[in-house]
Protein backbone atom coordinates (compact mmCIF):
# COMPACT_ATOMS: atom_id res chain seq x y z
CA UNK A 1 0.00 0.00 0.00
CA UNK A 2 1.47 3.32 -1.06
CA UNK A 3 2.14 5.82 1.69
CA UNK A 4 0.15 9.03 1.57
CA UNK A 5 1.99 12.08 0.22
CA UNK A 6 3.06 14.77 2.61
CA UNK A 7 0.26 17.27 3.17
CA UNK A 8 1.61 19.09 6.23
CA UNK A 9 4.89 20.51 7.37
CA UNK A 10 6.11 17.42 9.28
CA UNK A 11 7.82 19.92 11.57
CA UNK A 12 10.04 21.21 8.78
CA UNK A 13 11.00 24.85 9.28
CA UNK A 14 10.57 27.19 6.31
CA UNK A 15 13.97 27.84 4.75
CA UNK A 16 15.00 31.48 4.60
CA UNK A 17 18.77 31.23 4.42
CA UNK A 18 20.96 31.78 1.39
CA UNK A 19 22.62 28.38 1.18
CA UNK A 20 19.43 26.53 0.35
CA UNK A 21 21.00 23.26 -0.74
CA UNK A 22 22.78 22.60 2.55
CA UNK A 23 19.90 23.90 4.65
CA UNK A 24 17.33 21.70 2.88
CA UNK A 25 19.64 18.69 3.16
CA UNK A 26 20.14 19.30 6.88
CA UNK A 27 16.41 19.73 7.44
CA UNK A 28 15.58 16.46 5.67
CA UNK A 29 18.38 14.68 7.56
CA UNK A 30 16.87 15.82 10.83
CA UNK A 31 13.42 14.68 9.73
CA UNK A 32 14.72 11.22 8.81
CA UNK A 33 16.81 10.82 11.95
CA UNK A 34 13.82 11.74 14.11
CA UNK A 35 11.51 9.43 12.18
CA UNK A 36 9.12 12.02 10.76
CA UNK A 37 8.90 9.97 7.56
CA UNK A 38 7.91 6.32 8.14
CA UNK A 39 9.49 3.35 6.32
CA UNK A 40 8.25 3.01 2.71
CA UNK A 41 6.96 6.60 2.72
CA UNK A 42 7.04 8.20 -0.72
CA UNK A 43 8.66 11.63 -0.81
CA UNK A 44 7.52 14.04 -3.49
CA UNK A 45 9.70 16.96 -4.48
CA UNK A 46 6.86 19.45 -4.88
CA UNK A 47 5.29 18.64 -1.50
CA UNK A 48 8.65 18.94 0.26
CA UNK A 49 9.41 22.22 -1.54
CA UNK A 50 6.02 23.60 -0.49
CA UNK A 51 6.59 22.52 3.11
CA UNK A 52 10.06 24.09 3.22
CA UNK A 53 9.10 27.21 1.27
CA UNK A 54 11.73 26.69 -1.44
CA UNK A 55 11.91 25.94 -5.12
CA UNK A 56 12.13 22.33 -6.26
CA UNK A 57 15.83 22.50 -7.22
CA UNK A 58 17.42 22.45 -3.72
CA UNK A 59 14.97 19.74 -2.67
CA UNK A 60 15.86 17.61 -5.68
CA UNK A 61 19.57 18.07 -4.94
CA UNK A 62 19.06 17.15 -1.27
CA UNK A 63 17.14 14.00 -2.18
CA UNK A 64 19.95 12.93 -4.51
CA UNK A 65 22.47 13.37 -1.68
CA UNK A 66 20.28 11.31 0.65
CA UNK A 67 20.01 8.57 -1.96
CA UNK A 68 23.81 8.52 -2.15
CA UNK A 69 23.91 8.34 1.67
CA UNK A 70 21.71 5.24 1.57
CA UNK A 71 19.01 7.08 3.53
CA UNK A 72 16.53 7.01 0.62
CA UNK A 73 15.97 4.77 -2.36
CA UNK A 74 14.86 5.71 -5.86
CA UNK A 75 12.54 3.11 -7.36
CA UNK A 76 11.76 5.14 -10.48
CA UNK A 77 12.49 8.68 -11.67
CA UNK A 78 9.34 9.83 -9.83
CA UNK A 79 9.33 7.44 -6.89
CA UNK A 80 11.73 8.22 -4.03
CA UNK A 81 11.03 6.45 -0.76
CA UNK A 82 12.25 5.87 2.75
CA UNK A 83 13.66 2.33 2.56
CA UNK A 84 12.53 -0.61 4.64
CA UNK A 85 15.78 -1.93 6.08
CA UNK A 86 16.22 -5.66 5.70
CA UNK A 87 16.74 -7.64 8.89
CA UNK A 88 20.34 -8.30 7.85
CA UNK A 89 21.08 -4.63 7.22
CA UNK A 90 19.45 -3.66 10.50
CA UNK A 91 21.59 -6.15 12.41
CA UNK A 92 24.72 -4.80 10.71
CA UNK A 93 23.84 -1.20 11.55
CA UNK A 94 22.99 -2.21 15.12
CA UNK A 95 26.34 -3.98 15.52
CA UNK A 96 28.15 -0.86 14.35
CA UNK A 97 26.05 1.35 16.63
CA UNK A 98 26.89 -0.87 19.59
CA UNK A 99 30.61 -0.40 19.02
CA UNK A 100 30.49 3.32 18.23
CA UNK A 101 27.89 4.40 20.77
CA UNK A 102 29.60 2.25 23.38
CA UNK A 103 32.79 4.20 22.68
CA UNK A 104 30.86 7.47 22.85
CA UNK A 105 29.43 6.52 26.25
CA UNK A 106 32.90 5.64 27.53
CA UNK A 107 34.35 8.97 26.45
CA UNK A 108 31.32 10.79 27.83
CA UNK A 109 31.89 9.21 31.27
CA UNK A 110 35.54 10.30 31.15
CA UNK A 111 34.89 13.89 30.02
CA UNK A 112 31.50 14.97 31.38
CA UNK A 113 31.26 17.97 33.67
CA UNK A 114 28.31 19.00 35.80
CA UNK A 115 26.67 20.96 32.98
CA UNK A 116 26.97 17.94 30.68
CA UNK A 117 25.35 15.69 33.27
CA UNK A 118 22.55 18.22 33.70
CA UNK A 119 22.03 18.11 29.95
CA UNK A 120 21.66 14.32 29.95
CA UNK A 121 19.32 14.43 32.93
CA UNK A 122 17.15 17.06 31.24
CA UNK A 123 16.92 15.10 27.99
CA UNK A 124 16.03 11.91 29.85
CA UNK A 125 13.37 13.64 31.96
CA UNK A 126 11.82 15.23 28.88
CA UNK A 127 11.78 11.88 27.09
CA UNK A 128 10.16 10.08 30.02
CA UNK A 129 7.53 12.81 30.39
CA UNK A 130 6.72 12.54 26.68
CA UNK A 131 6.56 8.75 26.92
CA UNK A 132 3.96 8.94 29.67
CA UNK A 133 1.54 11.04 27.64
CA UNK A 134 2.23 9.32 24.32
CA UNK A 135 3.84 12.38 22.75
CA UNK A 136 5.97 10.25 20.43
CA UNK A 137 7.47 13.01 18.25
CA UNK A 138 8.99 14.68 21.32
CA UNK A 139 9.97 11.36 22.92
CA UNK A 140 11.71 10.27 19.71
CA UNK A 141 13.50 13.61 19.42
CA UNK A 142 14.71 13.50 23.03
CA UNK A 143 15.90 9.90 22.60
CA UNK A 144 17.91 10.82 19.51
CA UNK A 145 19.40 13.89 21.18
CA UNK A 146 20.40 11.83 24.22
CA UNK A 147 22.31 9.32 22.09
CA UNK A 148 24.06 12.02 20.07
CA UNK A 149 24.88 13.98 23.23
CA UNK A 150 27.12 11.14 24.42
CA UNK A 151 29.45 11.64 21.45
CA UNK A 152 29.27 15.42 21.73
CA UNK A 153 30.11 15.41 25.44
CA UNK A 154 32.84 12.87 24.75
CA UNK A 155 34.33 15.34 22.23
CA UNK A 156 34.20 12.81 19.40
CA UNK A 157 33.25 14.90 16.38
CA UNK A 158 34.09 12.29 13.73
CA UNK A 159 32.13 9.64 15.60
CA UNK A 160 29.18 12.05 15.92
CA UNK A 161 29.17 12.60 12.15
CA UNK A 162 29.34 8.84 11.55
CA UNK A 163 26.40 8.26 13.88
CA UNK A 164 24.34 10.71 11.86
CA UNK A 165 24.75 8.57 8.73
CA UNK A 166 23.72 5.46 10.66
CA UNK A 167 20.72 7.16 12.23
CA UNK A 168 19.57 8.38 8.81
CA UNK A 169 18.83 4.72 8.16
CA UNK A 170 17.70 3.81 11.67
CA UNK A 171 15.55 6.87 12.48
CA UNK A 172 12.35 5.68 10.75
CA UNK A 173 12.56 2.25 12.40
CA UNK A 174 13.29 3.67 15.86
CA UNK A 175 10.30 6.00 15.47
CA UNK A 176 8.09 3.07 14.50
CA UNK A 177 9.39 1.22 17.57
CA UNK A 178 8.34 4.08 19.85
CA UNK A 179 4.95 4.42 18.19
CA UNK A 180 4.34 0.69 18.62
CA UNK A 181 4.81 1.09 22.37
CA UNK A 182 8.53 0.45 22.62
CA UNK A 183 9.10 3.89 24.08
CA UNK A 184 7.17 2.92 27.19
CA UNK A 185 9.59 0.12 28.03
CA UNK A 186 12.29 0.76 30.60
CA UNK A 187 15.36 2.00 28.77
CA UNK A 188 18.87 2.27 30.11
CA UNK A 189 19.31 6.03 29.91
CA UNK A 190 19.18 6.49 33.67
CA UNK A 191 21.84 3.80 34.05
CA UNK A 192 23.98 5.67 31.53
CA UNK A 193 23.55 8.87 33.51
CA UNK A 194 24.43 7.14 36.79
CA UNK A 195 27.58 5.72 35.21
CA UNK A 196 28.57 9.11 33.77
CA UNK A 197 28.06 10.72 37.18
CA UNK A 198 30.31 8.06 38.71
CA UNK A 199 32.93 8.50 35.99
CA UNK A 200 32.62 4.77 35.19
CA UNK A 201 33.26 4.21 31.45
CA UNK A 202 32.67 0.44 31.60
CA UNK A 203 29.24 0.85 33.17
CA UNK A 204 28.33 3.65 30.75
CA UNK A 205 29.28 1.50 27.76
CA UNK A 206 27.40 -1.53 29.06
CA UNK A 207 24.25 0.51 29.72
CA UNK A 208 24.07 2.08 26.25
CA UNK A 209 24.81 -1.28 24.60
CA UNK A 210 21.91 -2.87 26.49
CA UNK A 211 19.72 0.09 25.55
CA UNK A 212 20.43 -0.50 21.85
CA UNK A 213 19.95 -4.26 22.10
CA UNK A 214 16.66 -4.00 23.99
CA UNK A 215 14.73 -2.88 20.90
CA UNK A 216 16.11 -5.62 18.65
CA UNK A 217 13.33 -8.21 18.67
CA UNK A 218 10.56 -5.63 18.33
CA UNK A 219 12.29 -3.87 15.43
CA UNK A 220 12.93 -7.17 13.63
CA UNK A 221 9.22 -7.98 13.95
CA UNK A 222 8.40 -4.54 12.53
CA UNK A 223 10.70 -5.14 9.57
CA UNK A 224 8.96 -8.45 8.80
CA UNK A 225 5.55 -6.77 8.95
CA UNK A 226 6.63 -3.85 6.76
CA UNK A 227 8.17 -6.16 4.16
CA UNK A 228 4.99 -8.24 4.08
CA UNK A 229 2.84 -5.13 3.60
CA UNK A 230 5.13 -3.85 0.84
CA UNK A 231 4.92 -7.17 -1.01
CA UNK A 232 1.09 -7.07 -0.91
CA UNK A 233 0.89 -3.50 -2.21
Amino acid sequence: MESAPITGSFGLATVKHENLGDIVYASLCEALIQGRFPPDHRLTIRDLAASLGTSVTPVRDALLRLIQDGALIQKTSRDVRVPILSAGRYEEVRAIRIRLEGLAARECALNAGSADIDRLVRLNEQQQASNKIGNWPDAISMNQQFHFALAEIGKMEILRATLQRLWLQMGPLIAAYFQAGGGTYADKHQEVIDAVKAGDPDAAENAIVEDIRAAGSTICAQIARLESEAQRS
